[in-house]
């Protein structure tokens, strides 16, 4: 037997928030705003931005290990954040999150019609997120109201390590009948859900502005003059530089172009880990 390299992709596996639905990823990261404030504790939605991507105690953790919030703990409750500490913030931030998410659940304008478009060329739509499972079955039923149904779903608390590992992206390879990793592509809006796709030997797709990277509205988005636009991608391709994207666009309405452009090189003889 001998190896034989894919010629086309198989398959597409999606983030959730900021990807597929929420537009700017206020769900996740507006609640934990609001569980450290219940501390009394003051998290700026800018810095609960920073670990996005990230399965959610480990986000916790992240922030809590921030010097200036770990200050503010500190003057708050006379000690550093214990992870006993963390897993008190995430216990009330998951109640938090599934009676809130239903206020961003809305799919990104366009994400359907591209989604429905991918299956129509055979490919199979995988799924993960750094919501847990509880969450996710929120997300997922909330989705299906819209019209939205992947082939498959991991969450965070599902495999044994979160992104940036590669866990997700493989169960969901695993689960859908996928020969070989370099016929998959991971699209994602956070650098964590990036190096999970690069680490799984998947290409992968860099979201510029509909997600956690520029924080901000469809509305606002659409509002941006053309400078503003290119001041903040050029910011944001310089956030991704370190996860090393194979492409980056501004939302999902512009990845069936990528998709084409990847079946090509893959005819070519490229592979994702060769780029």
């Amino acid at each position: 037997m001998h190896y034989k390299q894919p010629s086309q992709l198989q398959a597409v596996v999606l983030d959730w928030a900021g990807t597929v639905v929420d537009f700017g990823s206020f769900a996740p990261t507006q609640i934990f705003v609001e569980a450290f404030a219940e501390f009394g504790v003051a998290v700026s939605l800018q810095e609960a931005r920073g670990p996005m991507g990230m399965g959610k105690w480990d986000h916790i953790r992240t922030l809590c290990n921030e010097p200036q919030i770990a200050d503010r703990y500190h003057a708050v409750f006379g000690r550093l954040p214990t992870d006993d500490d963390v897993t008190a913030l995430y216990e009330r931030f998951m109640p938090l999150q599934i009676e809130k998410i239903a206020l961003h659940s809305a799919l990104i304008p366009g994400a359907l019609n591209t989604i429905n478009g991918l299956r129509d060329k055979g490919l199979k739509i995988g799924s993960c997120s750094g919501y847990p499972a509880v969450v996710m079955e929120k997300v997922v039923e909330l989705a299906r109201k819209n019209g939205y149904v992947t082939d498959h779903v991991v969450a965070t608390d599902e495999v044994p390590n979160g992104r940036p590992h590669p866990a997700q992206a493989l169960a969901n390879v695993i689960a859908l009948g996928i020969s070989d990793v370099a016929a998959c592509v991971k699209v994602d809006d956070t650098w964590p859900g990036i190096l999970e796709g690069r680490s799984a030997g998947m290409w992968t797709v860099a979201l510029t502005c509909s997600g956690n990277a520029l924080g901000l509205t469809y509305e606002e988005f659409k509002d941006l003059s053309l400078e503003e636009l290119a001041e903040e991608r050029a910011r944001i391709i310089k956030m991704f530089e370190g996860s090393r994207p194979h492409y980056l666009i501004d939302t999902i309405v512009d990845l069936p172009a990528v998709i084409e452009d990847i079946n090509a090189r893959l005819a070519r003889g490229e592979t994702p880990q060769g780029s």
